[in-house]
């Protein structure tokens, strides 16, 4: 399930500045991802800590737990804006399926919730991570068929995203932090920390 942070890659050099709507966290065009939505699966992850033994995991906390849960909802997103173009999205029955083989590898549904927990993702937004997944997947396959080698993929894939990303307006609140365009990543701000107040059980 980690591959999801691979997905990351993809956004180099996006630029998301200030973001002006009271109440988002985030916008993208006409997207809004609101700070109900961030900190709802922030609390839900949290909830989730608590129920299974955490003692031998590496998990984040704090400005670092704000900061990836609102970087997982910016790229879906755009990966699924990007899905558009390409004309490719993720059936319910290639979620479902993709889900399947999920629990396969884990052991099942009892297995799930500390997957979920390691891998950083609230259960609410398993969906929406296979569904970004199987797209990624789709974009990939169809630039590589354009004859774009796997080398060259990745830079592409980047340089795609990246114009979509202008295109759209991408802003995000500085209460949560600030664009690297480098290293395509949300970097904290003085302000970060206090968007969570809550620490791993």
């Amino acid at each position: 399930m980690k591959k999801f942070l691979a997905i990351s890659a993809i956004a180099a050099a996006l630029l998301l500045s200030g973001c002006s709507q009271v109440g988002a966290a985030a916008t993208i065009g006409e997207t809004k991802i609101t700070q109900e939505v961030v900190q709802g699966s922030i609390d839900a992850i949290l909830a989730e800590r608590g129920k299974i033994d955490i003692s031998q995991m590496e998990l984040q906390t704090g400005a670092d737990l704000n900061l990836s849960q609102l970087r997982f909802q910016v790229l879906t997103v755009l990966i699924r804006e990007v899905g558009k173009d390409f004309k490719v999205e993720a059936s319910k029955a290639e979620i479902d399926t993709r889900r399947e083989g999920i629990l396969e590898q884990v052991g099942g549904e009892a297995g799930l919730p500390k997957a979920l927990v390691g891998a950083g993702i609230a259960p609410a937004n398993l969906d929406l991570y296979l569904e970004a997944v199987i797209i990624s997947g789709k974009i990939s396959d169809a630039i590589v068929a354009t004859g774009v080698t796997q080398e060259a993929l990745g830079a592409e894939i980047s340089r795609i995203v990246a114009a979509k990303a202008a295109k759209l307006k991408v802003e995000i609140n500085p209460r949560y932090g600030k664009w690297d365009p480098i290293n395509a990543d949300v970097l904290p701000v003085d302000s970060a920390g206090d968007a969570v107040k809550s620490t791993t059980p």
